[in-house]
């Protein structure tokens, strides 16, 4: 198993925990539970969503956007921005 990095350590905690929650919220809405307790469980996962996708862009920073931003290839180098600039842009919907 390929040692995981600190981010991508604390991105799958955050997934593995808003996949459990989000278990616990269709069970939640499956016994017709009050909305209000489950629209706050909802925003839990959609914060820990957030959380994991911040340290999932800080590994690809780190690894692949840097990696590619100091070879001497302009065309990856140019996808790479877009491709950065497409998160961003989803991010902001």
């Amino acid at each position: 198993m390929v040692m995981l990095e600190k981010n991508s350590k604390k991105s799958l905690s955050a997934l593995k925990k808003a996949h459990s929650l989000l278990a616990k919220i269709i069970e939640m809405k499956e016994d017709g539970r009050y909305c209000v307790d489950i629209m706050q469980q909802n925003l839990a996962v959609i914060g820990l969503l957030k959380s994991a996708n911040q340290e999932l862009l800080a590994d690809h920073l780190n690894s692949c956007f840097k990696a590619v931003m100091n070879s001497n290839n302009a065309s990856k180098q140019k996808t790479m921005i877009e491709e950065i600039l497409q998160l961003n842009k989803l991010s902001l919907k």
